[in-house]
């Protein structure tokens, strides 16, 4: 019965992961398709690729830039300001020419408590923080989501590991092996 249970356990362990992948792209598909009326299957799909893709391309002119101004009209509603430039600086973080999760350091907190992060800002004295201070984000194990925090210099020691590496782990939860681990051990 134990090897029984042990099976199903590992079953649930390839299959789980898949399955909620599937179910998110799937659901993206039908949002697409239920609102565009083209009644070809995975005809969202085909949409969701060119319309990003497409959109990246014209983003990157500047004739649309200056056609469409559509940043300097929510420069000026207040609350899509905020909303839309902290999405847009989170994901240029991550994928943006101005990439900013790309020193992983690891944080002593409390007693002999640490944390994996990433260094975002070196110099905060614009915000009246002392020089010896720095800006590291600590991401959420099973989330986007994250804190800021800032500590001193020294309570920082980088880490090796590439950033993407690295945000894989937090985000596991840190049962994600890092690829480089993996190859020393290998050797």
């Amino acid at each position: 019965m134990k090897k029984l249970l042990g099976y199903f356990l590992q079953g649930l362990l390839y299959l789980v992961p898949i399955a909620a992948t599937i179910y998110v792209v799937v659901k993206a598909v039908m949002l697409i398709d239920g609102i565009i009326p083209i009644k070809f299957p995975g005809a969202g799909l085909l949409i969701i690729l060119v319309v990003v893709t497409a959109t990246g391309f014209l983003g990157g002119t500047l004739i649309v830039r200056r056609i469409l101004r559509l940043e300097e009209l929510i420069d000026k509603v207040p609350l899509l300001k905020i909303i839309y430039t902290s999405v847009k600086d989170l994901l240029s973080a991550f994928v943006g020419k101005k990439k900013r999760f790309t020193e992983p350091v690891l944080v002593k907190m409390e007693g002999e408590v640490e944390r994996i992060g990433f260094i975002t800002q070196k110099d905060l004295t614009h915000l009246g923080i002392s020089a010896d201070k720095i800006g590291v984000y600590i991401p959420f194990s099973y989330a986007v989501t994250g804190n800021l925090i800032i500590v001193p210099k020294e309570n920082v020691t980088p880490i090796k590991g590439s950033s993407a590496d690295i945000m894989k782990f937090i985000i596991s939860g840190g049962v994600t092996e890092i690829e480089e681990e993996k190859e020393e051990t290998e050797e």
